[in-house]
């Protein structure tokens, strides 16, 4: 008895210390939170900021966050990057060697505070919205304040080469399409950056605090203080005021941030501590509300993403999608939009199926790639039904400027005089996008008649009642005849239960690497090593991913595609068992320590060709693989290249040729096609594949961070073509002797490349045609600039 008493009250005691550190900021080593609906966050010593899971309304996602606890809506003012957002029993822990770490469900690590801090004493949530680290010497040794995200609260500061991310749309938290940065030369700019290959555009604002003559007199540092005054300090300690002190509003009395909204407007908030009837954010300064208006020339600002229209006369960007357009993400409305019709003509049809749908008041004032002067606009119109290339046209003043997708910079106003010609087949009627009112008028509408008619006679009533009931009968066995849950594949292929998978893999222990949609691991079945990769979303695109990829598999067989041995269809559970390569993926290859053999490269990058060529061409079905790139090539004992993956696979029958689908594939190897709205074929893959042939040579990556200080900047392909251009490969291969030794291959390995990667599709060769230009069978030609149309200003 006596026994129970004590662990009684010790439970009590370690529960009452627990609540009192949280009541003073505190966090102890080994406390964490998981995200669950009602888990207590960890408060500051007033209560004022709150550090933990908050759920994103409407949708079983949290975000780790810092938020403001005592106000109505709970503001968030910072979140980990890049990606935030985690899903239901994550959980974030303090730890002694880490910091905090945060895991998924699984237990896998999303994101950590650090991999080299040691020797944490606790964790303290600050009065400032600061979360601060600290170790057995009492020094600060992380703070949240440091890597801000899309926030800026009063007393933080920031420095030289610090960055600010606005979100991406206002409820999704991953890195947006706005910067706020402090240069190193000491100016504070906003701008928009690209979401594919994360490189700034132009700035849309900026502080010239950049004295090159004095560099005193240059920004030192971005200074929020306690009292909600933002300003630039200057080496020499002057001040470049952003904001103007508000005494009427006290520090005391209100809250203040400092955010980059979604928009890319940089904002300075108040709101009052003890609100009575304001419940809401006021506005006190704002930048960058005009970046709309910066479009055009050179200026290459982005405030809309591809195709989109930034509108010049509302107070803050607003981007929407033209007539003829709708939104690729309709999550996102700065994102991208695509045409709603076919975009341009085939080689041979005539200009007869041809159209244009005309748009007032809006306008592309760059990418065009050819300019007509003194022309009519009959001129212009014929000029582009003509031209397979034509997209758009815009003419204005006898002038003619010919654009093709995806098209930058839309603008649109009462002052965009020009007319905007959209070229469509006659027969593919474009849709105008319905506005959100109008549909929601139409609905109501809607409502009223049926209420009406419903109303007027009981037999209506049931004999609607009879044959909706009977609607829905028919669309179930419908449904349930083409998609069937218990058998997914038709095949020979071997079929394990979960259990027997659970054993092999020894309860998934050994993981080989991790995928989109599934993680592989190393398992053992009888007496052979085996990879398994288990399928761990549940939503439509992991069973779409299942049913592709079996069946795609099954029917390959070819010593350069991974062997798929068996899968496992049960519940909920999907997995897939392939043979195991015992060197790992290309892309580690490559990319380590030592640069692998210029004849190990050679002959890899020959079979990846094979591999491709059997896909495209020799299959009873045509599959397009669409993710070609180092992650998904493995290696065999004997360096054999094999290609996997084929989770994106798109299939075709043999007398289909192309497909329209949404743009799938990793950064920096996707064809431009995808971003047109066109109907890709097969040679997406080529063009991976010149990308790829470009890494083996080479060993370096395709897009590399800007800052690296790597002198071939961020894009692989526009140094390829530079250097090719210089017939200075040396410089491409880092004078690899081996490699300049067959100077011969090399040069026609580069050449080869570059003919895939053009951005005319109908340029790039064909897989069959690419071996025998490595083999040596057929010459290779000169290859022409892989993207011819610079980017010009109407």
């Amino acid at each position: 008895m006596t026994i129970i008493l004590f662990f009684i009250l010790l439970t009590f005691l370690q529960t009452f210390s627990v609540v009192a550190q949280q009541r003073n900021g505190s966090v102890p080593v080994g406390a964490s939170l998981t995200a669950t609906d009602d888990i207590e966050p960890w408060l500051s010593p007033s209560g004022d900021f709150a550090f933990g899971f908050k759920q994103i309304q409407g949708k079983d996602y949290f975000v780790l966050s810092i938020w403001y606890a005592k106000i109505p809506d709970q503001t968030i003012v910072w979140y980990p990057q890049p990606n935030p957002m985690v899903s239901r029993g994550s959980k974030v822990e303090l730890t002694n060697e880490r910091g905090l770490v945060l895991s998924d469900p699984q237990g896998r690590e999303m994101w950590s505070s650090s991999r080299s801090i040691s020797n944490v004493a606790y964790g303290v949530m600050n009065d400032t919205g600061n979360f601060v680290i600290v170790d057995r010497n009492l020094s600060n040794i992380w703070e949240s304040f440091d890597y801000p995200s899309d926030t800026m609260l009063p007393t933080q500061i920031l420095e030289r080469g610090g960055v600010i991310n606005s979100k991406l749309t206002q409820t999704n938290f991953s890195r947006g399409r706005f910067q706020l940065r402090m240069l190193q030369g000491g100016n504070l700019v906003l701008n928009s950056r690209d979401p594919e290959f994360d490189f700034p555009y132009a700035a849309y604002y900026e502080s010239k605090t950049n004295d090159s003559s004095n560099s005193s007199n240059s920004g030192s540092q971005l200074i929020f203080d306690a009292t909600g005054y933002m300003y630039i300090l200057r080496v020499n300690g002057q001040r470049f005021n952003l904001t103007i002190r508000n005494t009427a509003l006290s520090s005391e009395v209100y809250y203040y941030r400092t955010t980059l909204d979604y928009d890319g407007v940089l904002t300075l908030y108040s709101h009052p501590k003890n609100p009575i009837g304001n419940t809401r954010w006021d506005v006190i300064w704002s930048e960058g509300g005009v970046i709309c208006s910066h479009v055009g020339g050179h200026d290459d600002s982005r405030a809309c993403g591809f195709n989109n229209v930034c509108n010049l006369e509302t107070e803050r960007p607003n981007c929407e999608c033209a007539q003829g357009f709708s939104l690729l993400d309709p999550n996102d409305p700065n994102g991208d939009c695509m045409l709603d019709f076919t975009p341009r003509c085939e080689e041979g049809e005539s200009s007869e199926d041809l159209d244009f749908l005309e748009l007032i008041n809006v306008n592309w004032p760059m990418s065009d790639y050819e300019h007509l002067r003194s022309v009519r606009e009959e001129d212009c119109r014929n000029s582009c039904k003509e031209d397979c290339f034509c997209a758009v046209a815009i003419y204005n003043d006898n002038q003619c400027w010919k654009k093709q997708l995806p098209l930058i910079n839309g603008r649109k106003g009462r002052g965009e005089i020009s007319k905007v010609l959209v070229k469509f087949r006659k027969g593919e009627v474009p849709q105008r996008p319905t506005k959100f009112p109008e549909e929601k008028k139409d609905k109501k509408t809607l409502v009223i008649i049926i209420s009406s008619v419903l109303g007027s006679s009981m037999f209506v009533n049931v004999v609607l009642v009879s044959l909706i009931c009977l609607g829905f009968l028919l669309n179930y066995k419908k449904v349930s005849h083409h998609y069937p849950r218990s058998k997914v594949v038709n095949t020979n292929l071997s079929h394990f239960t979960y259990e027997e998978l659970v054993e092999a893999t020894n309860v998934f222990k050994e993981e080989l690497g991790k995928g989109a949609f599934g993680i592989v691991y190393k398992g053992v079945i009888g007496e052979n090593v085996v990879a398994v990769k288990k399928l761990d979303k549940v939503f439509d695109d992991g069973e779409k991913e299942f049913q592709s990829e079996v069946n795609a598999i099954a029917r390959t067989h070819h010593k350069n595609l991974v062997r798929l041995l068996g899968y496992c269809d049960e519940g909920e559970h999907r997995l897939l068992v392939y043979e195991y390569m015992s060197n790992g993926t290309l892309a580690s290859f490559l990319f380590g320590d030592e640069k692998p053999s210029w004849e190990q490269r050679s002959n890899i990058a020959l079979g990846i060709a094979k591999g491709l060529a059997y896909l495209h061409e020799e299959c009873s079905t045509q599959v397009i693989h669409c993710d070609i790139k180092p992650q998904n090539i493995l290696l065999d004992e004997y360096y054999n290249a094999k290609i996997s993956d084929f989770g994106l696979a798109k299939l075709l029958m043999m007398n289909e040729s192309r497909t329209n689908t949404g743009i799938r594939g990793t950064k920096g190897y996707v064809a431009p096609e995808w971003f047109r709205n066109t109907p890709v074929t097969v040679k997406v893959d080529v063009y991976s594949f010149g990308v790829l042939l470009l890494e083996i040579i080479s060993c370096r990556k395709s897009v590399t961070d800007n800052e690296s200080g790597d002198e071939y900047g961020s894009i692989l392909t526009d140094w390829a073509w530079d250097c090719y251009q210089e017939r200075n490969l040396d410089g491409f291969i880092e004078n690899d002797l081996e490699a300049v030794d067959d100077y011969e291959k090399l040069t026609t390995f580069v050449m080869v490349a570059l003919w895939c990667v053009q951005e005319n599709p109908s340029q790039r060769p064909t897989m069959r045609k690419v071996i025998q230009m490595l083999d040596g069978v057929i010459e290779v030609s000169e290859p022409p600039c892989p993207f011819p149309f610079s980017i010009t200003t109407s």
